[in-house]
This record gives structure tokens, sequence and C-alpha cells, in this order.
């Protein structure tokens, strides 16, 4: 069975203490030798290429040798080199049950999202857009190196209308204004926020930019996790998601929307909302629009292949019908050539399924091509979170293997480029794991 090798802040530590001045200061290299190169862009790879890291930045790429004395040298025996993953759409504090969810202590919680984020990095994803969500804490954790874990552009809590995708109370629940109260992940978890009206929803986004989200995510139309909005309704006004995306964009970066169908998304898409989450039961022209404005989709697949975990038959009838959608929105973006599609996962509430994440590789297979399905999950994915601009929690290039971009890198077993299933199997297929020029995984010796 081939072992994961965690670097220990300890050892690095006295190493550190016990180097020369000069040598202290100078950044640690890599050189990945004998590897065949997909940089995230080309249909091609760059045959028999080397690669060399200098800190947490590729710092060479090419097809001749590389003077690098006093790195480490890692012969890459043929392997295809890759980017890290990049998953748009997660819930990283969220993989547990609904009923812990809503009932299961904050503590609890807190430490389960740090097993999720390992689960994440072992499997080669090195970077996620947490869709919604209290997870600033763990992204400090991990951005310290306290636990191990992909990079985290945090959206904060999502942001819904009384009635939408954020209020999970079920019909029967009192009225706020007859005294009844929002469920705890409103109240006292912090992974969303209910919000009426411009000044709410003013305030409501600022608070998310102040604890840092990297880019607000509000719902403009029902869901299937929730109760009382079906999957063809609108959520907030014109005017309502106009000012959010003001705020947002005075912050320097945009607004995700969670929407299936069309009306919601093009009154998003009119509000000027970047990105638009699922979109299951969009039609083709409304497709077209996004296109031709220049907004991303960020649509997911496996999440609808089961029914998550207590959900009512209400819920699991909206699931089944945003799941048929699918077929149809992927050949109308086919149809007319929409190409800004990023990847993830969406899976949320299910702890059994999330260890299936890599799953998502070979159910786009059915209407992309193994280079379409890679450059969705890195190079696309990078050009989608460089929209969060000053917010930007990692400014450098993500999603590319290329000279100044972060080292997240990963070494894969095969060629993905012709069967991009080897990638399901993560514990024998991907050998070596790097991010930020720190390597967590390598199976190699």
């Amino acid at each position: 069975m081939k072992r994961l090798l965690y670097a220990g802040a300890l050892a690095l530590g006295a190493a550190t203490i016990a180097l020369p001045l000069q040598a202290k200061d100078e950044a640690p290299r890599t050189l990945f030798t004998n590897v065949h190169v997909f940089d995230g862009t080309n249909e091609a790879r760059i045959e028999n290429a080397n690669v060399l890291i200098e800190g947490n930045l590729i710092k060479t790429v090419s097809t001749k040798s590389i003077p690098a004395e006093g790195a480490t040298v890692i012969d890459g025996g043929g392997r295809t080199l890759v980017p890290g993953f990049i998953y748009a759409h997660e819930h990283i504090m969220m993989q547990a049950s609904s009923p812990e969810l809503l009932l299961q202590d904050d503590r609890y919680m807190a430490i389960l999202s740090t097993k999720t984020a390992r689960m994440y990095l072992d499997r080669g994803i090195t970077t996620i857009r947490d869709a919604a969500g209290n997870s600033y804490g763990l992204k400090a954790a991990i951005d310290k190196g306290l636990v191990p874990g992909p990079r985290i552009y945090p959206s904060g809590p999502m942001i819904s209308q009384t009635s939408g995708h954020a209020d999970h109370r079920f019909p029967t629940t009192p009225t706020t204004f007859a005294g009844g109260n929002l469920d705890v992940m409103v109240t006292q978890r912090g992974d969303f926020i209910v919000a009426d009206g411009v000044p709410e929803l003013l305030r409501a986004t600022r608070e998310n930019l102040r604890r840092g989200s990297s880019q607000i995510k509000i719902a403009v139309g029902g869901g299937t996790g929730s109760i009382s909005d079906p999957l063809e309704v609108t959520e907030f006004l014109p005017e309502e998601i106009s000012a959010v995306v003001q705020a947002a964009e005075d912050f320097g970066t945009y607004v995700m929307a969670h929407v299936y169908n069309s009306h919601g998304i093009r009154r998003a898409v009119d509000a000027g909302v970047k990105c638009i989450e699922h979109a299951n039961l969009i039609d083709k022209e409304t497709l077209q629009y996004m296109k031709d404005k220049g907004v991303w989709l960020s649509p997911q697949v496996s999440v609808y292949t089961f029914i998550p975990p207590g959900y009512t038959e209400g819920q699991a009838a909206k699931h089944r019908q945003a799941h048929e959608g699918i077929d149809a929105m992927f050949k109308a973006a086919k149809e007319i050539g929409f190409e800004n599609i990023v990847f993830g996962s969406d899976i949320i509430s299910s702890p059994d399924q999330i260890e299936t994440m890599l799953g998502e590789f070979e159910k786009r297979a059915q209407w992309f091509t193994p280079v379409e399905i890679l450059r969705q999950a890195t190079s696309k994915g990078g050009e989608l979170m460089a929209l969060s601009n000053v917010m930007n929690p990692y400014p450098g290039k993500l999603g590319v293997i290329e000279e100044g971009a972060y080292a997240d890198i990963l070494l894969i077993e095969g060629d993905p480029l012709k069967d991009v299933k080897v990638i399901l199997d993560f514990e024998n297929n991907i050998d070596l794991i790097m991010k930020d020029g720190k390597i967590y995984k390598n199976s190699l010796n």
C-alpha cells in the first residue's frame, strides 16, 4: 500500500534552525524530470519535460535539461504532471447528515471539517470555492499549516430571502411575525443568512466582506435542499440583486448566484452576477445570453445521482427534476460553444457520498472530452477564482503549469487526457500531490 508522506512542521523548523543564514533565506527547490505535462489549457501534453519549482512557484517548464544545483530531484518516470484540481462549488463545513447539521455541537462540526479538508487534498483537489458555510476559521488553519487541506475561496454564509434557499424551516414552523425562529445554521453557526430588502442585503453583503469572503453567494431561485421554494421560482427583486452586486463590486469582487431556471438566471445576469450555479433547467437561448455577457457556468452532475439522506419526498422530487435537466443543459452548451464552465461536486449533508467527489470526472465524460473536463477542473477554475480581484486570498495564478504560477501540482499514472477515469483511483494513480510548493503525498519511493 502506498505511503502518504505529510510534512512535519517541527522537523522543518529544526532543519531551518540548523542551516546557515544564506541557505535559510534561499527558497527550497524541487526539480521534476521525465514527465509529460498537461499545462491546464493545451490539448497535447508537453512530452519528456522538466519542471523546476522554486519556493511556492513554478520557475521553469522546459523540454531541455534544467540546471538546479541543490534541488530535490523527482524522476516522474514518464507520468503525467497536471495542475492541482479546482472544485468551484463545495460545502466543506457541511459534511454531516441533515439532523447533525441542525443538532450537532459546533466544535464537533469544526473538527469534522478538518477531516473533510484532508479528504479533498488526498484526492488532488488543491483549491476549492466554498459556496456556503462558515469556513473562515478552517481556511485560516489550513493557510497557517495547522491542518492539511485545499486553498479555500470562502463565500461565507449564503444569502437568501425569507422562504428562499437559505430558509430551511418547515411550512408548519411559526412565522417570525408570530415569534418563530430561523434554524441554527442561520442564527448560530453562520452558514446562511436570511435577508429581505436592500438595506438588509447591503448589511449582509458587507458583513461577509468584512469577514473575508472572496466572493458573495446569493440564492436567486429555489433549491432541492430547501423546503418551501420550487425550482421554478425566482427569488429577490432586481433591485435587491443589484444592491448586492454593487456592494461586492465596490470591494473589487463578484457575485455568484444559485438558480436553476431561465427566468431567475436572466434576472441575475441583468443585475451583474458573474457566475451562475447549477442552471439545470436553463434553456438554450438563456445559455447563449450568458455566453454573450461573459457569465460563467458552475454546474454539477454527481450530486444529482443520489438522494441526500434526510430529504423529504418533496425535496427528493425536486432533486430528480434537477437531475433530468442536466443532459439538455450540457448538450446546449456544446452546441453553442459555451466554454466558461468550471468543475465541482456540491455534495452536502452526505458524509458517505463526499468520498466519491472525484466521480464528477467520470460523470461528465458523456458530454465532454477528457481534455475539456481537465480544463474545467484546472485552468477554467483558475480563471474564475481570479475574478475575486482585490479580495483574492491567493493572488498568484492557479490551475496551470507555467512559469510564475503557484506550484499546485499532481503526478498521475497514465494519461488522463486519453482516459480521465484514471483519476478516480486516486490512491494508486495520483502518486504525488504538491500544494504551494510543499509535497503532501509522495508514493514514488
